[in-house]
């Protein structure tokens, strides 16, 4: 008897025909392109793309400059145009390759992909809005759609993993250095008195702040010997205070290395655009739809 491994789901799933989205030809191709960054032409696509960004930024940089500004501003606009031409045609694109238009248009990366191109179009319709032309500088958070390269997936699985594990011990420890910085603030406030700059208990937790972090801006400084001895146990206690943080991500970071087992690919469903999928899956571990047969390099 041939058992059904297919998920279980609670509502019923249609076909991707149905969304006018077929799971092969040429929409397919630029798909895997484009958005699977572990095939050998999305890595090529992601190269091109980190390129094409940096080389943008270089130009927006250098117009801020008001004497290569001044002297190359006709030159400036010729490559703003042909950098904002190419993300126009790679955000048509991906909006013709994934199925749901209106989740991508609406999610974060097709938002920042927007605002890449959306300011060289409105100063060009309504020159009042030329100030909106810094906005391009967004075009940086674009360099996160590529991190998604094989070479480092699987770290940055790992480090999210970390993260989310360490995060309720992190907020009890920042808990106890709130209650620190609270305590040798108002000691300090009582200790040195608003002559010397402790002017209240706010002033002086911002004092206990930047000396248990080591900054010492210096602008509040004790004058008294029980202060400064009070500032010396602070610096102290500094130093630890930086290294239990990382002992804590670092030593989740030990335990997500050795959970992982499964490798991660940036397989994505057609149907509901979950990404993460394995090389080996045959249907969606979200939506349950049947998966063509993927190419991994």
């Amino acid at each position: 008897m041939i058992q059904d491994n297919r998920p279980k789901r609670s509502r019923p799933v249609r076909a991707i025909e149905d969304f006018g989205k077929p799971s092969q030809g040429w929409r397919y191709s630029l798909y895997v392109i484009i958005f699977e960054a572990d095939t050998k032409a999305g890595k090529r696509f992601d190269m091109i793309l980190i390129i094409a960004i940096i080389l943008s930024l270089m130009v927006i940089m250098a117009a801020s400059v008001e004497s290569l500004s001044s002297q190359y501003d006709a030159l400036f606009q010729i490559f703003e145009w042909i950098f904002t031409l190419l993300f126009t045609v790679e955000y048509v694109i991906r909006l013709i390759c994934v199925q749901n238009r209106w989740r991508y248009a609406l999610s974060f990366y097709g938002l920042v992909d927007l605002l890449a191109i959306a300011p060289t179009y409105a100063a060009l319709l309504m020159p009042s809005l030329t100030f909106l032309i810094g906005v391009r500088v967004l075009r940086l958070l674009r360099i996160f759609r590529v991190f998604k390269l094989v070479a480092f997936v699987d770290e940055y699985v790992m480090l999210g993993r970390a993260l989310r594990a360490s995060a309720r011990k992190i907020l009890v420890f920042l808990s106890v250095v709130l209650s620190i910085v609270l305590v040798m603030g108002t000691i300090m406030y009582v200790v040195e008195g608003p002559a010397v700059g402790f002017t209240s208990i706010p002033a002086s937790v911002y004092w206990a702040i930047t000396t248990l972090s080591t900054v010492g801006f210096g602008d509040i400084t004790p004058q008294t010997g029980l202060g400064r001895f009070i500032a010396s146990v602070m610096m102290l206690l500094g130093w630890g205070v930086l290294a239990v943080p990382t002992g804590i991500v670092t030593l989740e970071l030990s335990a997500a290395q050795s959970a992982m087992r499964i490798p991660v690919t940036t397989r994505t469903c057609h149907e509901c655009l979950t990404e993460g999928l394995d090389a080996d899956a045959n249907y969606c571990k979200a939506c349950g739809v049947k998966l063509p047969e993927y190419q991994r390099d």
